[in-house]
């Protein structure tokens, strides 16, 4: 630990070598959670010094996006759908951002005022900052901007001489002083899976637009550039962003190369840090790189796999889907009884399965992140260990690196849900997610498993693209425990090895990623709810 600013200049090359799979497993390790000890964490914590959670450029021209939202006719149940494609304006890239990454309530207690947004974060601190590319977009400057949620506007960064292809991109950076602050070392895992959930959140948007959310593949150095990320000047003496990625909006159009003109300088977070944690930027060093390219073999579900509701169960099918994404809230606390009916139990995995959530037309990859599940109340399902392994070939490798004695009994007729074990698992969820009742007054707690080791030693990136995956599968599971009228929470506190203790896994195959609940939530009547924006 050292006692500096949390400050970084442009993003360094990753030295691929034989060292850096090493340097990877090593963070990972280290940043673990113990039964007897925690990850290394700030020694105090003074939340009337937490970094200032929404970042401005000052001196950028600003653009005020509309703040009405349009009904967009879909229903939440007939997700995912074929929509024309909305036409390409200032009004729809506001919805875009409004559904994804933008505020949908301010809640009030005791003096404290804070935001909720469409995208979840660890601890409501928010890391992920958002940029827009905008060419040829109506009512929008062409040009690079920053998207400041707390205005629901844009900040223009960069523009060029020259008009370049029409096309819409979002770029994608993460502050990681803002998690650090509260969790130290372990905050780069945090950033990663925060960025995961609001790439998810971004494909439900698109697609209630019609468009296709596609990521691109320029390295992070190349990200940085386009996001005007690497200028030094810009950026001395506040903290840095690490860049991640870019999302191309319904365009094939190549990516403005680069920028003739810049504009701004971005505010500083947090003018009296007092920790730094370089592991953090050793771990983003050697994980740079370009996301995962498509599988050529990548194998869809078919569509009429896909989990429909009985029209017995009572869900209005009619619950827009704008309103699913705007009331979705992390659950705070969960009644401990209520029993989750079978038929939303079964929706919610088969949605986490390939080609059925708009989110893996994102992510057209074979899955390699896969849930356990701590069954406590699920109607028509003993209390247990369940597994669903999402590709053809997880199955087997998990099989083979779990305990011998799970017995693996298919547990659904569709689905590919295998019983491991038939236990009362509620204190075991609790113990294992650093002694939390949340995750066993759940209905069930999913432990997400990631193929680990093989797709690490390929491509160190892999470190962040497994976290993504796993965001993305919690921001599944959260919208659609929201829509039935319950409620999830992700739960990045857990005691990792006992986990794999409690898998049988002894090595680095596979490793826990993240803990996820769905419950009945328990609202707190002492908190205020305000408005988003004022229309």
């Amino acid at each position: 630990m050292t006692l500096a600013a949390p400050f970084a200049a442009t993003p360094v090359e990753p030295r691929m070598d034989a060292s850096t799979h090493r340097t990877v497993l090593d963070y990972h390790q280290r940043t673990k959670h113990h039964l007897d000890r925690y990850a290394a964490g700030p020694g105090t914590l003074d939340w009337d010094a937490q970094p200032e959670p929404f970042r401005h450029w000052t001196g950028a021209q600003t653009l005020a996006l509309p703040r009405t939202l349009p009904d967009l006719g879909a229903t939440w149940n007939a997700l995912p759908d074929t929509r024309p494609a909305a036409p390409l304006d200032a009004a729809s890239l506001s919805t875009l951002l409004r559904l994804s990454v933008g505020i949908t309530a301010w809640k009030e207690y005791g003096g404290a005022r804070w935001a909720l947004r469409a995208n979840p974060s660890s601890g409501n601190l928010h890391p992920t900052e958002t940029y827009v590319i905008a060419a040829g977009v109506k009512g929008i400057p062409d040009g690079l901007h920053h998207y400041q949620s707390h205005s629901h506007g844009l900040e223009q960064r960069a523009w060029n001489d020259e008009p370049p292809a029409p096309g819409l991109w979002l770029g994608f950076s993460s502050i990681h002083w803002r998690e650090a602050w509260k969790y130290g070392e372990r905050a780069f895992r945090y950033c990663q899976l925060d960025l995961g959930h609001a790439l998810a959140a971004v494909s439900y948007a698109a697609s209630l637009l019609g468009w296709r959310a596609q990521l691109l593949n320029p390295d992070s150095l190349e990200v940085a550039r386009r996001l005007g990320l690497d200028r030094d000047a810009d950026f001395a003496g506040v903290e840095a962003e690490e860049p991640e990625v870019i999302v191309a909006l319904d365009t094939s159009a190549p990516l403005p190369a680069t920028w003739d003109h810049f504009a701004g300088k971005p505010s500083l977070l947090d003018p009296h840090p007092l920790y730094q944690w370089p592991v953090i930027e050793e771990v983003a060093t050697v994980t740079r790189g370009t996301p995962p390219t498509p599988n050529p073999s990548f194998r869809r579900m078919p569509e009429s796999s896909l989990i429909k509701l009985d029209p017995g169960v009572r869900r209005d099918d009619d619950l827009p889907a704008t309103q699913v994404i705007l009331k979705r809230r992390s659950a705070q606390a969960f009644d401990g009884q209520s029993i989750l009916p079978h038929a939303e139990f079964r929706r919610i995995l088969s949605c986490l399965l390939p080609g059925h959530s708009p989110v893996w037309d994102m992510w057209p990859h074979t899955p390699r992140v896969h849930p356990v599940l701590l069954v406590h109340r699920v109607e028509g399902v003993v209390p247990g260990l369940y597994a669903l392994p999402r590709s053809d070939g997880a199955e087997a490798a998990l099989r083979e690196a779990c305990r011998a004695e799970f017995v693996w009994d298919a547990a659904d007729p569709e689905l590919p849900l295998f019983q491991l074990i038939q236990a009362a698992a509620a204190k075991t969820a609790r113990t294992l997610s650093c002694h939390q009742d949340i995750a066993s007054h759940s209905a069930v707690t999913f432990m997400l498993v990631a193929e680990f080791d093989a797709p690490i030693a390929e491509n160190p990136a892999a470190y962040r693209h497994l976290h993504w995956e796993a965001g993305m599968l919690g921001h599944v599971i959260t919208l659609e425990a929201e829509a039935a009228g319950w409620r999830g929470t992700g739960i990045g506190c857990f005691f990792d090895d006992a986990d794999h203790d409690v898998l049988g896994l002894t090595d680095s195959r596979f490793q826990v990623l993240y803990h996820f609940a769905v419950g009945m939530p328990v609202d707190d009547p002492r908190l205020l709810t305000l408005p988003a924006y004022d229309e």
